[in-house]
């Protein structure tokens, strides 16, 4: 029957809603003076008990025409026919109560003062504008009702269940009420505030805390779960979501305090909790203006630019307009995706896309002969662990021999500043990829002090969502219905977004003031198979039912859990709070610099095995782990 009525009222509307809305304004103007005539009606009606004496009644009657006028016209001057009906509140309703009691002051003025018509009663003034602001306000309360109620009962609005009942979740339960476009219905809240357990907010029930939120989920049936508490800090989130874990309702999430006070228009910005969300953590203040004399008017070179990092990095540079950014990319494909995108987005920039490859010396020279870097950023890499272990000399060619020819021309070249994107793999090294980067900020910082160019290391974690990370990896594997495989139940990993990371590379140039290693604060190490089971739950899914976590053992040249300062290293802190600076910790120079000098040569003839012993040798801190069995 509901359904039924439901259809008929949007038939209704969808025949009529337009010739409605070209004469809005005649039909309320016309609506609120009927309402007056009513209410003067009701008023004398209810002086004379019902029975209106002869006089009084051709008094009302003659004197009609000024209720009228007077109270309409107050309704006029208060611009109460502007107001939508479906959006009435507190603020519509006295002004709604202001315009009558002005419009019956106005009207004892006329009749008794000006007109000197004693015997219109005095009672009656004051109802009818009582009176007339019940009846005006009632039936913009009716209106709202009837859509809020038309929304509750409508078969295709989705059953909403909002975390936090706060002002957040207030105003979206009422924009959700309001406005039938959204096709959403709330039909819960849960919130951890004793005081509003069992209370009702628009008519909606708060039944129970954030830790219920499966259990009121199912009860109520939701198809969706909003989380309504902007200043959330991640533990909160990270709280709800494990309470959410079984539910097949998808979760969404409102952002942050900072970006509704930018912009309050909240539904529009709902969208799925992500990963990002749960990792949150203060984002890192870079001095923007600093950023800009670095920048502006410079050439900058980037390699690795269609890489994750790079082209962020490419990105993020390009906003503080550099005279010309250097792509320098040997995988066309990326080149050209990127070079796409920052032509389009960055028009006032000089962009140039560059084809090469970082281990070849003759085409690094070219290269900086032709576009005269003043600042390089180096992220071309390799740096997935178990390819680098089946494949060390190309790991060492491209980390090592590739560093070193583009470092040693940045040199030749003038630049004032260097920046290598080094990882927490190279500390404590126990793979060929981490032992590379080890040497690779050696070499960087070693070059420090031999000319005008200031080398700067940046350090840090693993990053949400780069190729061939371990996110992707994860959202193929639910999307094709698991298993998702971790490698031990005890595997910890930094992580940061992209970002963040791109952030911190660009506060390194800032501060660096030549042989530095700059390592963010990355908080506490996050269980994988933890990661896992959260993108699972975010996927409206359930670990171990709907999809399977399967463990496969740690892969060659694995660790548990990483680090981000060797034991010979000191912490030192910067001027940033979340950027730490780490001393010391250098590689023994000798025979490790006259090897990295016969490297080039001697990577054509050497066999693995070779390399890998060398390696060994001269990095005292590098502790192969299951690759000792390639040694």
């Amino acid at each position: 029957m509901k359904q039924r009525t439901a259809k008929l009222f949007h038939a209704l509307a969808g025949r009529y809603g337009r010739v409605i809305l070209e004469h809005r304004l005649f039909l309320v103007v016309g609506t609120q003076v009927s309402l007056i005539l009513v209410a003067n009606v009701t008023a004398f009606l209810l002086r004379f008990d019902g029975q209106i004496p002869e006089d009084h009644r051709m008094i009302m009657w003659r004197y009609l025409p000024v209720t009228l006028l007077v109270f309409g016209g107050g309704l006029w001057a208060f611009g109460i026919q502007r107001g939508l009906w479906r959006y009435v509140g507190l603020h519509d309703l006295g002004r709604i109560i202001w315009a009558s009691l002005a419009g019956s002051a106005v009207f004892y003025g006329v009749v008794h003062l000006l007109l000197g018509v004693k015997e219109y009663p005095r009672s009656v003034i004051i109802l009818t504008g009582l009176l007339s602001a019940l009846y005006l306000a009632g039936i913009r309360l009716a209106v709202r009702w009837l859509r809020e109620w038309l929304q509750i009962i409508s078969p295709s609005a989705r059953r909403v269940l909002i975390v936090g009942a706060g002002n957040a979740g207030e105003q979206l339960a009422r924009a959700m009420l309001s406005d039938p476009d959204y096709a959403c219905r709330p039909v819960a809240f849960v919130d951890d505030d004793p005081v509003k357990r069992r209370t009702l907010i628009h008519g909606i029930p708060v039944l129970g805390t954030t830790a219920e939120v499966k259990a009121v989920a199912d009860r109520v049936g939701a198809h969706e779960i909003i989380v309504a508490i902007p200043s959330a800090p991640t533990l909160v989130k990270q709280k709800i979501l494990a309470a959410s874990e079984g539910c097949t309702a998808p979760i969404k999430i409102l952002p942050s305090v900072k970006r509704l006070l930018g912009d309050p228009v909240l539904l529009q910005q709902i969208r799925p909790m992500s990963l990002e969300d749960l990792l949150q953590r203060e984002p890192i203040q870079t001095d923007c203006q600093e950023l800009h004399s670095l920048i502006e008017g410079k050439t900058v070179l980037v390699t690795g630019a269609g890489g994750s990092i790079g082209s962020e990095l490419c990105r993020q540079i390009a906003q503080y307009r550099p005279e010309s950014l250097v792509l320098f990319e040997r995988y066309e494909n990326a080149l050209h995706a990127l070079l796409l995108e920052l032509r389009a987005a960055f028009p006032q920039v000089g962009v140039l896309p560059v084809v090469a490859d970082v281990t070849i010396p003759e085409r690094v020279a070219e290269v900086f002969r032709q576009t005269k870097p003043d600042l390089v950023f180096h992220a071309a890499a390799h740096k997935h662990v178990p390819l680098m272990e089946l494949n060390p000399k190309e790991a060492v060619r491209n980390n090592v021999i590739g560093t070193r020819v583009v470092a040693e021309e940045s040199l030749k070249s003038g630049v004032e500043r260097f920046v290598l994107i080094s990882t927490d793999k190279a500390v404590n090294p126990s793979s060929v990829m981490g032992v590379t980067k080890r040497i690779a900020e050696h070499l960087v910082r070693n070059l420090n002090g031999s000319g005008p160019t200031v080398f700067t290391v940046v350090r840090f974690g693993n990053v949400l969502g780069s190729n061939g990370s371990v996110v992707p990896l994860f959202a193929e594997q639910i999307r094709k219905g698991g298993p998702v495989t971790v490698t031990d139940p005890e595997i910890r990993r930094f992580f940061m977004t992209i970002p963040e990371a791109v952030q911190l590379v660009l506060q390194a140039s800032v501060m660096g003031r030549g042989g530095d290693v700059f390592v963010l604060d990355m908080g506490d190490q996050i269980k994988v198979v933890d990661l896992a089971r959260n993108m699972i739950v975010l996927s409206g899914l359930v670990p171990g039912k709907d999809i399977q976590i399967v463990y496969t053992g740690l892969r060659p040249g694995e660790k548990l859990y990483e680090e981000l300062f060797e034991a010979s290293e000191q912490v030192e802190p910067t001027s940033h709070p979340k950027i730490h600076r780490a001393v010391g910790g250098a590689l023994p120079a000798g025979d490790l610099d006259e090897w990295i000098k016969e490297l080039p040569d001697k990577l054509s003839d050497c066999e693995d095995d070779e390399v890998l012993q060398d390696v060994k040798r001269l990095v005292p801190s590098f502790h192969p782990l299951i690759s000792e069995r390639v040694l």
